[in-house]
């Protein structure tokens, strides 16, 4: 094994301990190599070393910075540095020379029939199995694999294990005398499957349960991308307040019942409630109005108000309502993101009971899960609109420094 300037140093001086605890150093295992290397290329290594010391200096160079160098080394990239190009001279000749020991274990090893692999159970899936044989008989080399059973496996015991061990009794098989039969093979073979069957089908399940959040995931980050770009921020909010219109009608007044048990007064304490700049609103200003009428009616105020809410924050301080509205539409984001998460998470701990009522728990699943972000959506979009319209900064006043007289 080589020995790397300055790692005996540190030990001799006590640096490679702090406080009686061993700190890594660059010593490394010699059991890693799988020859002594020659003095020639020992005395090319240690000048090699002794040369990047010299260039980089002594301790200037963290270990993960040290690390990519020689793993730069390593490699084929053309580089300028003529450090690099040092250690990759040094590297060529270190690896001529593990080569030429590994190549002729190598041959030993072909000459000895390859590599055999033995197997002391079959898994559950066929793939690993095939990984196992495919080990024995690398690159065209020789090699041979053997699996040995037990009636006591899993694959066994739970498929036709006690059939298998019935026919060795009635057989009176020894137990050390082998068994190469096609049928159990087959048998075992099909027991593989119905496993893989069974977990292809529960990875499945996870992917469409996890889709379902993707999808949402996907929808909530682009709107927050949206906000933090800042593209039409004041565009974005009057659409959320008209919307918020949209749905305090609809929740007041039923299109399907005469205009004369329509609920105004009530719709009209809802939209004062959101927008206190519609004080003046009066339900009587909507009585002749269609629901649709009513609708734009309402767009049309929020839109008014929302100006005179503007022109009073920007006389606060210019640009003022663009910075509200990014900060309180992403802590809404953020806030009733969270808890749809945490919602989404109990309810998918729950479908699972609705198996037991005919019912299949992914629909279940995907359409209450759906029903819950539109909800999440709506309540960032009424949020939005209430705190805007609430927020009220105040000038704050300069301090002055004040004196003691002594």
């Amino acid at each position: 094994m080589t020995r790397v300037p300055g790692a005996e140093r540190d030990r001799n001086s006590g640096q490679g301990f702090a406080s009686g605890k061993k700190v890594k150093t660059w010593k490394a295992s010699p059991q890693i190599y799988p020859t002594q290397l020659s003095k020639a290329t020992e005395a090319a290594l240690k000048e090699a070393v002794e040369f990047a010391v010299r260039e980089y200096g002594e301790r200037s160079m963290p270990e993960l910075e040290a690390e990519d160098k020689v793993a730069i080394a390593s490699e084929k990239a053309p580089t300028e540095d003529p450090v690099i190009q040092k250690l990759r001279n040094v590297y060529n000749r270190i690896r001529e020379e593990y080569e030429a020991f590994t190549k002729a274990e190598h041959n030993e090893v072909v000459k000895l029939g390859g590599l055999h692999v033995i197997g002391t159970e079959r898994h559950e899936s066929r793939r690993i199995d095939n990984q196992l044989r495919g080990r024995a008989g690398r690159q065209g080399d020789p090699g041979s694999t053997k699996f040995f059973l037990s009636l006591e496996d899993n694959l066994l015991r739970i498929f036709g294990g006690d059939r298998v061990k019935n026919m060795m009794d009635a057989f009176r098989v020894e137990e050390d005398m082998p068994i190469e039969s096609g049928m159990l093979t087959r048998s075992l073979e099909g027991a593989q499957k119905k496993v893989e069957t069974y977990y292809y089908d529960i990875r499945k399940q996870v992917f469409e349960y996890d889709e379902v959040m993707n999808n949402q995931r996907r929808a909530i980050y682009a709107e927050r991308r949206r906000v933090l770009e800042g593209q039409d921020l004041k565009e974005q909010v009057i659409k959320y307040a008209e919307k918020t219109m949209d749905d305090i009608v609809e929740a007041y007044i039923n299109p399907e019942l005469p205009s004369e048990e329509w609920k105004l007064p009530e719709m009209v304490a809802k939209v004062k409630e959101f927008v206190y700049l519609l004080s003046d609103l009066e339900p009587e200003q909507m009585e002749d109005l269609s629901m649709g009428e009513i609708k734009m009616f309402l767009q049309e105020q929020v839109r008014i108000a929302y100006d005179i809410k503007e022109a009073q924050i920007e006389q606060v301080s210019a640009g003022l309502m663009r910075q509200a509205e990014r900060f309180f539409i992403l802590q809404q984001i953020d806030t009733l993101w969270r808890e749809h998460l945490q919602a989404m998470d109990a309810l998918r701990e729950s479908v699972g009971l609705r198996g037991y009522a005919q019912q299949d728990p992914l629909i279940e699943y995907k359409s209450e899960g759906y029903e819950m972000f539109l909800e999440m959506m709506t309540a960032i979009r009424r949020n939005v609109v209430y705190s805007l319209f609430q927020f009220q900064p105040q000038i704050q006043a300069p301090v002055q420094a004040t004196s003691e007289v002594g």
